[in-house]
């Protein structure tokens, strides 16, 4: 069994909220966010150097400074809850609520939930500026489920 593997087994031990399977919807949901809405798409920029700092000084700073490249195809809280309802629903259509449910998901809380749970074993990452607060009420699952839903001829 690899190192990771055992990690996510101990996640799920620790954290018994959550299905596996709620896991691998967010990461679907982050991937559709990326490749299928191509949100977090950035123009890569390389570190700004000072000329008239100790060029040796800027080296070392530079090496261990996290860039804007490092996250490249970041996506915020927000733009992953509103992904993962989206896909959803193109995933399960009506039934979209009660697949999220049944993994454990009720509201987008959750997703942060399970986000910083993956961040806390290595397995994604977060940005300086990102926080739990970011996946705080983003919609409410009731009304954006249930009204949303059409069915198309």
């Amino acid at each position: 069994m690899s190192h990771s593997t055992s990690l996510f087994i101990e996640l799920l031990k620790r954290d018994q909220r959550y299905k596996a399977e709620a896991y691998a919807f967010v990461y679907e949901a982050l991937s559709y966010a990326q490749d299928i809405l191509e949100l977090g798409k950035k123009e890569q920029h390389k570190p700004i150097s000072k000329e008239k700092e100790n060029p040796a000084a800027i080296k070392s700073s530079e090496q261990n400074a996290v860039t804007e490249t490092d996250f490249s195809n970041h996506i915020s809280g927000q733009e992953l809850c509103k992904a993962a309802r989206d896909y959803a629903i193109t995933q399960y259509g009506f039934l979209a609520k009660t697949v999220l449910n049944s993994l454990g998901i009720r509201k987008t809380d959750d997703i942060g939930n399970i986000v910083y749970n993956l961040i806390s074993i290595g397995q994604m990452r977060k940005a300086p500026q990102d926080s739990r607060e970011d996946f705080s009420n983003i919609f409410d699952f009731e009304t954006t489920f249930d009204e949303t839903y059409q069915i198309h001829l």
